[in-house]
């Protein structure tokens, strides 16, 4: 097991070098770089995507000398041949240290710490509500399988699936948030701002009150999958012959089904745990945040790959690689805990 364990570990270093030398590498070739959007605001056109020329100068090189180029450059680390900025970024990661953002002007790690709440908020709640109803209801399902019920639920989680989580963060704003209806929630913000006034109590429920149509919007597309992965798994296992073992013994049905059916079909369910994780608490909803006008991850990670913020864009990578590759190996360590049966050899 432990050298499984630390088989892994040192895998992780190539594979998160090698995700930071790829990501890296093409962000050499996107056009419209920090050095080309100052060079054009300093023209006076407000944008930079258009900025390089075939010649590989600068398009803005007209109207603005070569020393204030280079000066520009050297603002941002442009001065540098590649390799030494990739080394040079490579060190501060292994510090820890994501650098500093081209255009908030704070470092990296500050501005994630400042989205984080409004990622946690949608990713924490999202992440219990999808499992909490999916696991029960892919469960009940499977016991009904064939019934009424099992076909009604069926197609109520596949309407689900098919409508987007921004359009339907619109109906329930129209329905719900002040549009043709009625104006039980607020449009925007995730706290209101007499927040620092209110007490506790206060507090609490003008949180949920802000979080619950975002959340709702969320939640609504997120059932179908996990409740259909998790019918088929407790299917298949009540099919197995130790089940209607168990049931020839006389053992109680709740007994069968929930010390050793689920606990067997928990096995490929948890496959998809880590990335929902993940996803869930760290990527959001870019559409959603923007929806309900919250500043949250996703919004910034998309913002600084417009905006060419590297080190947003690579510092945030680096982040969430890391955290992946240690969910994923949480995930297969968890196997040995749910199925003894599993062993790992290295």
């Amino acid at each position: 097991m432990w050298s499984y364990v630390i088989k892994r570990l040192l895998l992780m270093i190539p594979t998160l070098l090698g995700i930071l030398l790829i990501t890296f590498v093409i962000a050499q070739f996107v056009p419209g770089g920090p050095v080309e959007q100052m060079v054009s605001q300093l023209q006076g056109r407000g944008g930079g995507t258009e900025g390089r020329a075939t010649t590989g100068g600068y398009r803005g090189r007209q109207g603005v000398d070569a020393k204030r180029i280079e000066e520009i450059k050297k603002l941002y680390g442009f001065d540098r041949p590649a390799p030494e900025r990739f080394l040079h970024m490579l060190g501060q990661y292994a510090r820890f240290d994501l650098g500093r953002s081209f255009f908030h002007n704070k470092d990296v790690w500050q501005l994630i710490l400042e989205k984080l709440p409004v990622s946690i908020s949608l990713g924490m709640w999202t992440f219990l509500l999808v499992y909490l109803i999916s696991l029960p209801l892919g469960i009940a399902k499977a016991v009904r399988a064939g019934t009424r019920f099992d076909t009604v639920t069926t197609f109520i989680v596949l309407l689900g699936y098919a409508i987007p989580s921004f359009v339907m963060g619109v109906v329930l704003l129209v329905l719900f948030a002040g549009g043709s209806f009625v104006q039980w929630f607020p449009l925007r913000g995730l706290t209101s701002l007499n927040w620092p006034e209110l007490s506790l109590a206060g507090k609490i429920t003008d949180y949920f009150w802000h979080i619950t149509l975002p959340v709702a919007s969320m939640v609504l597309g997120g059932f179908a999958v996990i409740t259909i992965l998790t019918k088929n798994s407790v299917l298949e296992e009540i099919r197995k012959q130790y089940v209607l073992t168990a049931r020839a013994k006389g053992v109680d049905e709740r007994k069968v089904l929930w010390k050793h059916v689920f606990r067997n079909a928990l096995i490929p369910i948890m496959t998809g745990f880590p990335a929902a994780f993940v996803g869930a608490f760290f990527t959001g909803s870019i559409l959603i945040e923007t929806l309900f006008s919250l500043d949250g991850l996703g919004l910034l990670s998309y913002e600084s790959v417009i905006r060419r913020d590297y080190p947003v864009v690579l510092g945030s990578l680096f982040l969430f690689t890391i955290i992946g590759l240690f969910t994923t190996l949480l995930r297969d360590l968890s196997y040995v805990w749910v199925d003894p049966r599993v062993k790992y050899f290295g």
